[in-house]
């Protein structure tokens, strides 16, 4: 099949045939490709290769045909011209700002971001001369008086980790691009098959496969989907020098895991959903965070902007961090892990681990309370999600 028209066809189709050029051996599942180098008919053919005169593999810590066939199957599924691989999603983070930015450079961060990624701003770019401002990813007014001459680009997660408040990526790429930025937009929680933030006007999407991609917590990596004058003038570069990459074993595993990731995620929504709503009739629960009820704050605006809800719900506990621990240690089924995306449920104390090397006052900040719980909610029976939160509720 001719491969553009792969455009042509529905995202569930794109996640499961897309990317796939055939061997001469004629397999049906995509071959894992475990080399390190690529052998060249002669000196000419590997001289145009390493000039990019001619396509072609080169060395694997920047072409394999595993790694590009996730790839060009998550660039499609994103509605973005061109997509790069990475180690981790904090890999591919790191790859952005390595190619956007410079000493004296200037970013607009949400607080409500993973906590590593406010130490990478904070403690690393930082380091080398780039300040971040920090503003409430909901209130546009704050982004737009954050701006500066300098300013390079807005970086956000919609939804944000772990209060599921909701951004509108449509206006703040107005915003952006009025200041002549770029639009940063992590796209982990919702995967492409919830929402397009390219579409929605942003200019870099960034994943963290580990999630939802994979979804049965098997691989670590990370990826960048943004057009191809960005990947190849910015990000590429210090993907062939730095080398950050992704191993094809990792990438033939994400690979199949975007295969099932439509119905993956109906079914992550559809239980998630249910909880929120049970979560809201307990009594010693104070608060729930899911942006599929009607309590939500940004409820309209996910209604607008995602096709459902997410997996992920978090709740507040009226008596702080000791009810928290209680209620997860009281769980038998449930994984306590800060792992998130997962068939199976995971259960998480934030502000003692996503976040915890995050100071009191910026956990404070970003509405992060002792009482938070998280919970990734998987694909076993939702009954018996609920029993086992019962215990300690």
């Amino acid at each position: 099949m001719n491969d553009n028209n792969w455009n042509d066809y529905g995202l569930e189709t794109q996640a499961i045939r897309a990317g796939h050029h055939r061997t001469h051996e004629d397999e049906h599942s995509i071959p894992i490709f475990p080399t390190s180098s690529y052998v060249f008919k002669s000196a000419e053919e590997a001289a145009l290769r390493f000039t990019g005169q001619k396509p072609g593999n080169i060395y694997s810590r920047f072409t394999n045909p595993t790694v590009s066939a996730f790839q060009e199957r998550l660039a499609l599924m994103e509605k973005g011209e061109r997509c790069l691989a990475f180690a981790s999603g904090m890999a591919a983070i790191m790859a952005v700002g390595m190619g956007l930015l410079k000493a004296g450079d200037h970013v607009v961060c949400s607080r409500g971001v993973f906590g590593n990624t406010v130490l990478m701003f904070q403690n690393y770019f930082g380091k080398f001369g780039v300040t971040t401002d920090f503003v409430d990813l909901t209130d546009t007014a704050a982004w737009a008086a954050a701006i500066k001459p300098n300013t390079r680009f807005l970086f956000l997660e919609t939804p944000s980790n772990p209060l599921i408040e909701i951004a509108g990526i449509a206006a703040l790429a107005d915003l952006a691009h009025a200041h002549g930025c770029l639009l940063i937009v992590d796209n982990c929680f919702c995967t492409p098959i919830l929402q397009k933030p390219l579409v929605l006007g942003a200019d870099i999407v960034i994943h963290s496969a580990t999630k939802y991609i994979d979804g049965q917590g098997r691989c670590v990596g990370g990826a960048v989907v943004a057009s191809d004058e960005i990947i190849e003038k910015q990000i590429y570069p210090y993907l062939r020098t730095g080398g950050a990459t992704m191993s094809p074993f990792n990438a033939w595993v994400f690979l199949s895991g975007l295969e099932t990731l439509a119905i993956r995620m109906k079914a992550h929504c559809d239980n998630a959903f249910e909880l929120a709503k049970w979560l809201e009739q307990q009594p010693s629960v104070a608060k729930v965070h899911y942006p599929g009820l009607p309590s939500h704050a940004q409820h309209e605006l996910a209604k607008r902007q995602q096709s459902h809800f997410g997996g992920i719900v978090s709740f507040e506990l009226a008596n702080g961090k000791d009810h928290a621990w209680q209620l997860i240690d009281a769980t038998e089924m449930l994984s306590i892990t800060a792992n998130l995306g997962d068939v199976k449920t995971t259960i998480t104390h934030p502000a003692t681990t996503t976040h915890g090397r995050l100071t009191p006052e910026a956990r404070a900040a970003a509405g992060i309370k002792d009482g938070l719980v998280r919970i990734s909610v998987g694909l076993e029976n939702i009954d018996d999600i609920k029993k086992d939160l019962l215990k300690g509720l």
